[in-house]
């Protein structure tokens, strides 16, 4: 079933969008250096970034958090309920909390921020590695890697705080700028006052080349504080089975002095709050144990007053086992009772009463009330005189126990507050852990992956927008056969980019000769020889001997192609004329180190005969018509009868005449010489001319009356993308 146009235009567009990913391989192949050399570009690009992008440090400590329990003075309250306080997470809490951090900014004055003027892009590079001031930067505002500036004392009004000044070195002393303002100048040594008295400076020291600046700021104290949490980073690594945590305390920064002075002053701070905290808790324990030392010594001295009187009263009452036996648990059950007395008040100050480690004391205090009052039943029972010996001995021996425990607490108590080591133990001082940024072997990998992935769209990506033909096939599947292959020759591209610049009229870089006298056995030059005997048989059903040559677009080779067709024609032994129809911007004179004119438009104005413009070429049985001077209205010229006259007289007397014409897409005037020709060719440039280009100019051609009896396909090039044998054909050949 035969296909209808329509559908084969269908199909060859759907040809055209395939991708053929043999083809895109080929691409890469052909572009692998511009690939290389851009993937190499990125990578020293990235290899430059990491040397001078700013490293960002790493510095870290350990601290342990072991189990906190209250100082109390007869036990701790975890004891009462069976658990201790693991205070691991309020701990973190601290370490981030303004009072740690404030009085670390106190005390490094953490405020004050002097940082010098760099230069841009490698300023921080050349402060990092101590490079000297050159001579030749004298005056220059830029600090260098030697030079410092020693601020001892720096001291700003709070309605100042965080203005930026100035320190700029002179060639004696200094002086400091507001706002790119002066405002005052100083002596290295002296402590001066500025701005009414709202800035005292004391520069110490000021190693630096006249001209170097620093600048100064005074944070706001919470500014100075968030600077330094943003920076702080707590990780509790692990926690074992009595409650202690470890917690790393991990802090970043691009100066590693700074890095462990700060974060070991957050370690230090930590540390002593935390003893001041536990020796606070004992201090209070001992002040309400103090308070009740006179009581208790009162309330002995009267329970012994007592006993005694009743005894001399009765003389002397012994006391059998039983009565001993009570005592004693008298003795155990009111100590206890007192203990829990002085932990119920140490835990009113903690929770409230529905507490449920408040509850649970009461239950205690309940169960040990619940035993004195059966002890109390018991000795009811007893003979009166022996319950009072017994009520009495009880007061004086509870109240002597407690009384003793106290003073021996207090002891205690005085010796922990002065030896208070608290919950907290530093076990690594701060050090610098590694280095954080940059990675400069990822930085080179990834510029050099993205230098890759870049370049190879870049390639791609041209390739797919760009719509040239690349083989034979692709012109003839629009129904344009092809003539020939000309392969690209080193001459050919050097002759063909010369002629491009037809804009200047006297260059000397204009390629003069031809290729085909100069360079025989060139490729192109074989390939041209069998489009002489494709044409030969062409010419043969032609009407006349003219053939004209054309494209769609400049640049496509035209002129060339004519010129060593007609020089391979003439060594046949032809008798060839080349005409030189581009009125506007041709320039086929120059490659026969001719004038322009005399020429075709000097002819076609009538200012001359047809004898005057035809000139021979240095070759034999090769002539030639160039352009004569650029005319103003070349279409209209071309239109002249004399014209068709002319054409008819120069077929008689050559055997071949060649007309190079400007490109059809571009001006009218192919059409109007084409209707002069019986053969025109339609010339295409390899990977410059798409398919829909040279079909419109064949298209144009046709309404025109102008049958395009082939095509060629120019300058071809050997690539791995667009191997399909012709290039080989004539490389094998000449080999």
């Amino acid at each position: 079933m035969n296909e209808t146009p329509q559908q084969s235009a269908q199909q060859q567009d759907t040809q055209e969008a395939t991708i053929d990913l043999g083809r895109l391989l080929g691409v890469l192949l052909d572009h692998k250096w511009q690939i290389i050399i851009i993937t190499l570009l990125f990578a020293g690009v990235g290899y430059v970034q990491g040397q001078l992008a700013t490293p960002i440090y790493q510095a870290d400590a350990l601290v342990q958090v072991e189990r906190r329990s209250s100082v109390s003075p007869f036990g701790t309250v975890g004891s009462i309920l069976g658990e201790d306080v693991v205070s691991t997470p309020a701990e973190v809490e601290i370490l981030q909390s303004r009072m740690v951090l404030g009085q670390v900014v106190d005390r490094l004055e953490r405020d004050v921020i002097i940082r010098p003027v760099e230069l841009p892009f490698i300023g921080n590079f050349v402060k990092r590695h101590g490079i000297p001031r050159p001579e030749f930067m004298g005056g220059q505002p830029h600090v260098w890697g030697d030079e410092s500036l020693g601020v001892a004392r720096f001291e700003l009004a709070d309605s100042r705080r965080g203005q930026r000044l100035l320190v700029e070195r002179l060639p004696e002393g200094y002086q400091v700028l507001l706002d790119g303002m002066p405002i005052g100048r100083g002596q290295v040594g002296q402590a001066e006052r500025y701005l009414e008295g709202d800035l005292t400076l004391h520069i110490a020291s000021f190693n630096a080349a006249p001209g170097a600046r620093f600048r100064l700021m005074k944070q706001h104290r919470t500014s100075a504080i968030g600077s330094i949490g943003a920076r702080l980073q707590i990780r509790e690594t692990s926690s074992s089975r009595d409650g202690a945590g470890m917690l790393r305390l991990i802090m970043i920064g691009d100066d590693p002095a700074e890095l462990t002075r700060t974060l070991g002053a957050v370690a230090e701070t930590f540390l002593t709050q935390n003893v001041e905290r536990q020796s606070a808790q004992a201090q209070q324990s001992l002040e309400f144990l103090e308070e009740q030392a006179p009581e208790l010594r009162s309330q002995l001295a009267e329970a012994e007053q007592y006993l005694n009187e009743y005894r001399a009263g009765l003389d002397s009452v012994d006391l059998d086992s039983e009565s001993q036996a009570a005592i004693q648990r008298y003795i155990e059950l009111e100590t206890r009772l007192n203990e829990l007395e002085f932990q119920e008040a140490e835990l009113a100050q903690r929770y409230t009463p529905s507490h449920p480690s408040y509850q649970a004391l009461l239950r205690q205090r309940r169960q040990i009330q619940q035993d004195r009052t059966e002890l109390n039943d018991r000795v009811k029972e007893l003979p009166a005189a022996q319950q009072e010996v017994i009520r009495l001995r009880r007061d004086v021996d509870v109240t002597q126990a407690i009384y003793v425990n106290v003073l021996n607490t207090i002891q205690e108590l005085e010796v922990a507050r002065a030896g208070t080591i608290g919950n907290v133990r530093i076990i690594d001082t701060a050090v610098i852990s590694g280095l954080v940024a940059p990675n400069r072997t990822r930085m080179i990998l990834l510029a050099t992956l993205v230098g890759l992935v870049l370049s190879v769209g870049l390639v791609l990506v041209r390739e797919l927008l760009r719509r040239g033909v690349t083989s034979p096939d692709q012109i003839e599947a629009a129904g344009i056969p092809v003539y020939a292959t000309i392969p690209l020759s080193s001459a050919q591209s050097r002759l063909t980019k010369r002629m491009r610049r037809k804009g200047l009229k006297q260059s000397k870089s204009v390629v003069t000769g031809i290729l085909a006298e100069q360079a025989p056995a060139d490729l192109s030059v074989e390939a041209i020889r069998g489009l002489r005997t494709s044409l030969h048989f062409a010419l043969l059903e032609g009407c006349n001997n003219r053939i004209m040559i054309t494209g769609s677009s400049p640049g496509v080779g035209k002129s060339f192609l004519t010129i060593n067709l007609a020089a391979v024609f003439a060594q046949a032994g032809k008798r060839v004329l080349v005409v030189d129809a581009d009125l506007r911007k041709g320039y086929l004179h120059r490659a026969y180190k001719l004038d322009a004119s005399p020429g075709l438009s000097d002819y076609l104005a009538w200012q001359c005969e047809l004898a005057d413009i035809i000139r021979p070429t240095g070759i034999d049985n090769y002539h030639v018509i160039s352009r004569g001077r650029v005319a103003p209205n070349p279409s209209e010229l071309l239109m002249q009868t004399r014209l068709a006259e002319a054409m008819v007289v120069l077929s008689d007397r050559f055997d071949l005449v060649l007309v190079d014409t400007p490109p059809m897409l571009a001006v009218t005037d192919a059409s109007v010489v084409g209707k002069h020709c019986d053969t025109t060719l339609l010339v295409a440039r390899f990977e410059q001319n798409p398919v829909r280009e040279i079909k419109a100019a064949r298209r144009r051609l046709e309404d025109n009356g102008i049958r395009v009896r082939g095509a060629v396909l120019n300058a071809v090039e050997r690539k791995p993308s667009t191997a399909d044998g012709y290039y080989g054909y004539y490389h094998y050949q000449y080999r």
